[in-house]
């Protein structure tokens, strides 16, 4: 690949993620009322997501091999408490990273 083509891939990729970002914004903004799908689907989506990825990142746990996902577990709680706490999903996921990384490279060496 020569530099002109990595230039204009990079170039069509910020036009498309630009325009693909802009398209809500230009169907529902100013005074137009949301239509109660899109409302419904705001509401649902953002727990389903949470649960699919919740459910993605614990399915490769091994509950036969010590400590029996015990790290996961205590990541995921760690994350659940501090969500619960106050409320901000960047805090809840940096901790539960964090709680998860030094539990597998400290604490849980195997």
């Amino acid at each position: 690949m020569t530099e002109m083509h990595a230039v204009l891939l990079i170039a069509v990729t910020a036009l498309v993620t630009i325009v693909i970002r802009a398209i809500p914004f230009v169907l529902f903004g100013g005074d137009k009322e949301l239509p109660a799908s899109v409302r419904y689907l705001g509401q649902v989506l953002p727990p389903a997501i949470m649960a699919a990825l919740v459910i993605y990142c614990l399915k490769g746990v091994d509950l036969t091999v010590m400590p029996r996902g015990l790290a996961e577990l205590l990541a995921v709680a760690v994350v659940a408490v501090l969500h619960l706490w106050k409320r901000n999903t960047l805090l809840s996921i940096a901790g539960g990273t964090i709680c998860y990384m030094v539990l597998v490279q400290w604490l849980f060496v195997i």
